[in-house]
């Protein structure tokens, strides 16, 4: 991830689900780095605020850079009008029982330094650095994007259409807070999902509606799925061993991975679909599905 420099970064880390009827919460209330005494301070207070306005218990999982993961019920439009209510510059970075997202603007090494990812654990997890062309670079506009709950969506190349695919989905109540491509895509996909849709129904949605040169990676709570476009501009590596999966835009990328010589490696073809379950072994292969 640093071999592109310092640009928009961000990670989102899958790891054991909380209680039915919760979420954890990834709240960011600064972009400053303030000292992590005063960071603690808002926190809590918002912890106390969001207790009070939602009348249930809210639990601070961890204090970060940026704000915290917050532990509350899963009425998200609730929590949502309340945290804006209480900070109005707040960002609700994603939600759901098994997520976690973090975002910066910087080197991804300092931003995993920041936020102390080294010392983290999961059975999944997507990190992505933009080289942005075509919007600013900021923090609202590092992927992942998550817009539904346990679902996060990293891209690498540019679509060509999103400003048409943006107006459709405004249309339908769908709104996006960036003016980045992705986003749209990644709106999308929720939308597909949230109708019922599996995986594949909802990428082969993306890739009939939206036109350009593209590599995307999705992840949920139990799956995660690859697909090029037509012309398989953009780089994608998969290594396949009996312990992991592990996919990136180049295999330097993965050399210093556990037993990489002993994995296979191999290039997603273009207008195919990789989908991996959690729940399959890691020798299993994925399903593969055409999209031609």
């Amino acid at each position: 991830m640093a071999s592109r420099g310092q640009d928009s970064a961000g990670l989102v880390i899958f790891s054991d689900g909380i209680p039915d009827g919760k979420y954890r919460y990834s709240i960011r209330v600064t972009e400053d780095q303030l000292p992590q005494a005063d960071v603690k301070k808002i926190v809590d207070s918002l912890q106390q605020e969001l207790a009070k306005a939602l009348n249930t218990e809210v639990e601070v999982e961890r204090v970060r850079p940026d704000g915290g993961v917050f532990v509350t019920t899963n009425d998200v439009d609730a929590v949502q009008a309340e945290l804006f209510n209480i900070v109005p510059d707040a960002s609700l970075v994603g939600y759901g029982q098994h997520m976690e997202i973090l975002k910066d603007v910087g080197s991804p090494a300092d931003v995993c330094n920041r936020f102390e990812v080294r010392d983290r654990s999961g059975y999944q997890a997507i990190g992505h650095t933009r080289m942005a062309t075509e919007s600013a670079v900021t923090i609202e506009h590092s992927h992942p994007f998550a817009p539904n709950s346990d679902l996060a969506v990293v891209h690498n190349g540019t679509f060509s259409n999103p400003f048409m695919v943006r107006r459709e989905l405004a249309e339908q109540g769908i709104y996006t807070v960036t003016d980045n491509d992705t986003e749209v895509a990644a709106r999308l996909i929720g939308r597909e999902l949230a109708a019922g849709k599996q995986m594949a129904e909802a990428l082969t949605t993306v890739t009939t509606t939206m036109d350009g040169f593209y590599t995307l990676l999705v992840g949920t709570a139990d799956e995660f799925a690859v697909v090029r476009d037509s012309f398989a501009c953009k780089p994608l590596v998969v290594a396949e061993t009996d312990d992991y999966v592990a996919v990136a835009s180049e295999y330097v990328a993965m050399v210093d991975l556990p037993n990489i010589n002993d994995a296979q490696i191999y290039e997603p073809k273009p207008e195919e679909l990789y989908i991996w379950k959690s729940n399959q072994d890691s020798s299993d292969k994925p399903v593969v599905t055409s999209l031609s």
